[in-house]
């Protein structure tokens, strides 16, 4: 026969204190003052019977989920060409689960729709949400920041107060295209990774074009060719340039996967 699953009454009655004190101690409710005594004899009870708090209990309990929501405003085919995610969704779920929270993950082709991770805020299944790759056009960020959800932001944006993780986008790209110039070329092409929608798009392209003009180059029109996440957009982005009547010498790829596919 199965053994009989615990309960917080048997951890009660093991421990010799309320099931009210069960559950501050088991769910770390905040503000409460129980002495490391009882604490540890809540704790050891709870090993002894292999007991621990359901979800929905801790939620009770506490008033929170313990799941924190991360939005990829990516669709399938850039996910699977993005060979930073693998690393960017290991640090992530290794740093939510020290901390006892579980990671709800909502993918998005269109995030600013907002349904992405409406429901998410809405029907409270998160505590907190992480955007990566957020866009300037999403009129919701600023509702928001408004509104002191917590809320970090995976790229940066302009104008926006919210704490955001990203790369120094506009320094890279200026050290990416002085470097071609120190190596003698001059007409060097421009591959963005993204829209100009997205702020990291916008501050890679200024990068560039500030390396030019501080260099005494002109900045060339005809040199820029849009590419969008994909690789094969990357070479197709090249297979243009490369059409030109002058060809560039050299090419800023934006990202890795873009100049995979500009080397192709």
């Amino acid at each position: 026969m199965a053994r009989k699953q615990a309960t917080s009454q048997d951890v009660a009655r093991l421990a010799g204190v309320s099931r009210t004190t069960v559950s501050f101690v088991l769910n770390n409710v905040p503000g409460v003052k129980i002495s490391p005594e009882t604490r540890q004899r809540v704790l050891e009870a709870a090993r002894q019977l292999d007991y621990y708090p359901t979800a929905a209990a801790r939620s009770l309990a506490s008033g929170k989920t313990q799941r924190i929501g991360l939005v990829l405003g990516e669709g399938r085919k850039r996910l699977a060409a993005d060979a930073f995610l693998p690393t960017f969704l290991q640090g992530v779920t290794a740093a939510i689960h020290r901390r006892g929270y579980l990671l709800v993950l909502q993918m998005a082709e269109d995030v600013p729709t907002y349904e992405a991770y409406a429901r998410l805020i809405r029907e409270q299944q998160v505590d907190g949400l992480i955007l990566s790759g957020p866009r300037a056009d999403d009129p919701v960020i600023a509702r928001l920041e408004k509104e002191h959800f917590p809320l970090i932001l995976h790229g940066r944006l302009n104008g926006c107060s919210l704490p955001c993780v990203d790369v120094d986008n506009l320094a890279g790209a200026y050290r990416a295209t002085k470097h071609l110039i120190e190596l003698g070329h001059q007409r060097i092409a421009f591959i963005p990774n993204a829209p100009s929608f997205y702020s990291g798009t916008q501050e890679r392209f200024t990068g560039y074009k500030q390396a030019l003009a501080e260099h005494g180059l002109p900045f060339r029109p005809e040199l820029v060719e849009q590419a969008t996440f994909l690789p094969k957009t990357g070479q197709e982005a090249m297979e243009r340039l490369l059409q030109l009547p002058q060809p560039p010498t050299a090419v800023f790829a934006a990202s890795d996967v873009m100049a995979l596919g500009a080397m192709n």
